[in-house]
């Protein structure tokens, strides 16, 4: 059998164990890396959670790492194209054979856990296990690690590891972590275990309660961003942004990260503090500046403001819930001058869709709504008749399908523009899944 077909019968696999069904008890990935001889000690990690920002820092801090010489594999969800974006191996996505090769060393143990256990393992668990087995099998020099969904229960949380990284927390995933930021922030605290280094993004006042006080319990020294370290400057550039960063060894200038919004500044802080820490910069060591700044500028977020078409642009943007949205809009008002943009919007239906409507009305021209191809995608005309309600009747058009979605933006974006098309926008958002259905017929 070819490779590719190989890799097609393990994701169909992988697929039958239920794409979002969530499971959340440690004992079974537990037993199966048991099995495996416990991969995931085999090399120090550092670990992610938080709402927003996980994957755009665990790519910086990837990239940083690579720069200072280290093999890194990255561990992160979900994903645009394949499977296998999930799993990378010095910045790039394991290859098919590898993945197919990992799998089959895997599925054997999976299959006994499962007999085992009142509900077999999920999609995640298995990933989550394939990606340890990988990074142990490369080898890697360390392994950066998304949390999939909250913390303290998250099949990621067997690593221990010894740095944790707390990206900003706000409201999302509530059906599974609680109603308030505080419940929330308590579920992600649960990745910090004794004798770890946290670093820790700005927080609210409810959800710095609960992670201050885990690292009082298990010992934990955190470092946060405010008071440690943070953005100092930033000045947007083409491309990108220009940051002097304070870091926990002193001050980076010149920086230059080729990612859009002060969000991406936020999580640039982060990610190099999170760098800091674990190559044991501090008060008296700094890191190498220009390694640092090498680091940065390879670094790449696809779907996080990324453009993927000029005249008019065309930019991808997986912001989900209302804290994301409003920064992809603060980033579109300093960075993006448009004189018209035109917003494609597709939602899954467990999320709040009239705050992420009101969040892109004062930027937005006209919206063109479609149903994505997730099984959770709210129906186009149950998302228009929200739309409607926030920009009027007259600004929203219902497209069910993604190429009809993209074609109409495209026209509603040229229309009555007298020739130049360079101050002309399109933005596909709303879901990581719109964004990823987008960036297959996009990304040619």
């Amino acid at each position: 059998m070819s490779d590719h077909n190989a890799f097609a019968e393990v994701e169909a696999e992988l697929a039958g164990r239920g794409y979002t069904r969530m499971v959340f008890e440690l004992d079974r990935i537990e037993s199966l890396l048991d099995l495996l001889g416990s991969p995931q000690r085999a090399y120090p990690s550092i670990h992610l959670t938080g709402t927003n920002g996980k994957t755009s820092t665990a790519r910086m801090i990837d990239s940083l790492l690579r720069a200072f010489g280290l093999h890194t594999g990255r561990y992160t969800s979900p994903h645009l194209e394949t499977v296998r974006e999930r799993i990378s191996l010095d910045g790039e996505p394991v290859s098919e054979e590898r993945f197919v090769a990992t799998y089959r060393e895997v599925a054997p143990l999976a299959r006994l856990v499962d007999e085992r256990s009142s509900e077999p393992l999920t999609y995640f668990d298995m990933t989550t296990a394939l990606a340890f087995a990988t990074f142990a099998d490369a080898p890697v020099d360390v392994a950066v690690v998304e949390v999939g969904l909250g913390g303290a229960e998250d099949s990621t949380n067997v690593l221990q590891a010894g740095v944790a990284v707390i990206t900003p927390i706000g409201l999302d995933h509530t059906e599974w972590l609680g109603d308030t930021i505080e419940d929330i922030a308590l579920h992600k605290a649960g990745i910090i275990h004794s004798g770890a280094t946290v670093i820790s993004a700005a927080q609210e006042e409810e959800a710095a309660r609960p992670v201050l006080e885990r690292c009082a319990e298990v010992g934990a020294t955190i470092a946060r961003e405010g008071s440690e370290f943070g953005v100092l400057r930033r000045a947007v550039a083409v491309g990108g942004q220009v940051l002097t960063l304070q870091g926990l060894g002193g001050v980076y200038e010149e920086v230059f990260v080729p990612l859009h919004g002060a969000h991406q500044a936020q999580n640039a802080a982060v990610a190099l503090a999170a760098v800091e820490a674990f190559l044991g910069a501090g008060a008296r060591r700094q890191l190498d500046v220009e390694t640092v700044r090498e680091g940065f500028a390879a670094a790449s977020s696809p779907g996080r403001l990324e453009r993927v078409r000029s005249a008019p642009t065309v930019l991808l943007d997986g912001a989900h819930n209302p804290h994301g949205m409003a920064a992809t809009v603060a980033a579109l008002q300093e960075e993006f001058a448009f004189s018209k943009l035109v917003a494609v919007v597709g939602v899954l239906g467990d999320k709040d869709a009239p705050a992420l409507l009101e969040l892109l009305e004062p930027v937005v021209d006209q919206v063109v709504v479609t149903t994505n191809s997730s099984p959770r995608a709210m129906p186009a005309r149950e998302l228009a008749a929200l739309a409607a309600e926030v920009f009027g009747p007259e600004r929203v058009e219902v497209a069910e399908e993604m190429p009809d979605a993209i074609e109409a933006a495209v026209a509603l974006a040229e229309e009555d523009v007298p020739g130049e098309l360079s101050g002309v926008g399109v933005l596909i958002t709303g879901s990581v899944v719109t964004v990823a259905d987008a960036r297959r017929l996009l990304k040619r």
